[in-house]
């Protein structure tokens, strides 16, 4: 019956294991808050927290049982945005946090310098699931010194963004020479602003004929280049390896996400495996190489899962709070890995 609310539709996407896990494996639930699909520039959420834990059921149970026992939640779920404005927050988000230390990692993604580093990684190197992680590190000292000067040129720097992100959209049918030209007519206003030799050589080194090659590869659907503006597939590699450790393989548990489709998930699985360093010699039960780290992913709804509405009530407070790359409760989940400036 169409508007019945318990109605469901089926569950899109994600990637069941198919073939036996390769030694141990971790079972890890996730979640994110502040993710606003392609809607990267103008969003009420600057950033994105992909948050994950390592809990059984019946733990992530007794611990919104908890927070229930003095609080007025939702029978079936419960939000951030209310269990921090409810009676003895303060105590109740202190005891939640110490309660997940060492059982869970939060994930942070600055929409922005998300943006930049999307530049530098499919404009200026060949694009690469593994792009935006720690196994591609080889180009982000270039987005970092774009980013940061970037942001003192006023609304050059906005322009140009906004460039980019018309550039890349998927959603048109042929390529366009017009948003090719706005994109380099907003990088020459960017340039003139005098950015510094360091970010002037990354806008130099974005070139017409290899620009135009990427737009003519996003726009005869080349899966093989990322999703450039979906920034929850790198989160989900770094949350992947970061449980992994090099050393076990991790299923996810994860609330319906469209961004994560089976070909995108086969694709990122592939280059986590492709991209991992080979064990130490003598390391003890490190992955064999070959052997990705992501060993499938199931998509739930949170209503069904208590595991995933942990990782939610993590994700949601972490993104809220004011002060989240120094807040002290906070900074034993953070994962240091997270895609942001590091100085900012």
């Amino acid at each position: 019956m169409v508007g019945d609310p318990g109605v469901r539709t089926p569950l899109q996407g994600g990637l069941p294991p198919i073939d036996a896990v390769v030694g141990p494996v971790v079972e890890i639930a996730c979640d994110e808050s502040g993710f606003s699909g392609t809607n990267l520039l103008h969003s009420n959420a600057p950033v994105i927290t992909h948050a994950s834990v390592d809990l059984a059921v019946d733990e992530a149970v007794g611990l919104i049982t908890a927070l229930r026992s003095g609080f007025r939640f939702s029978p079936h779920e419960f939000k951030s945005g209310q269990f921090l404005r409810g009676p003895g927050a303060a105590d109740a988000l202190e005891w939640f946090l110490g309660a997940l230390r060492g059982r869970a990692s939060v994930h942070l993604v600055d929409k922005e310098f998300f943006l930049v580093t999307r530049i530098v990684d499919l404009l200026l190197t060949e694009p690469s699931y593994a792009a935006g992680t720690r196994l591609a590190p080889d180009h982000r000292p270039a987005a970092l010194a774009l980013y940061r000067a970037g942001r003192s040129a006023g609304s050059d720097w906005g322009a140009f963004l906004a460039a980019f992100v018309d550039l890349v959209r998927t959603k048109r049918r042929h390529p366009d020479h017009r948003t090719v030209q706005r994109f380099f007519e907003a990088r020459d206003a960017l340039a003139r602003t005098g950015l510094g030799t360091r970010a002037a050589a990354v806008l130099d080194g974005l070139g017409p004929a290899r620009v135009w090659s990427v737009v003519t590869r996003l726009d005869n659907e080349d899966r093989s280049i990322p999703p450039p503006l979906e920034p929850l597939l790198p989160a989900l590699a770094e949350t992947v390896l970061t449980w992994s450790g090099g050393q076990r393989q991790v299923l996810v548990t994860h609330d319906e996400q469209s961004a994560l489709t089976a070909d995108r998930l086969t694709r990122l699985q592939r280059a986590l495996a492709d991209h991992g360093a080979a064990p130490a010699a003598g390391t003890v039960g490190a992955l064999p190489v070959g052997v990705s780290p992501l060993a499938g992913l199931v998509m739930v709804d949170s209503r069904d899962d208590p595991r995933v509405q942990v990782a939610d009530l993590l994700a949601g407070v972490a993104r809220r709070s004011p002060e989240i790359r120094n807040d002290a409760l906070l900074q034993p989940l953070l994962s240091p890995t997270s895609l942001h400036d590091p100085e900012g």
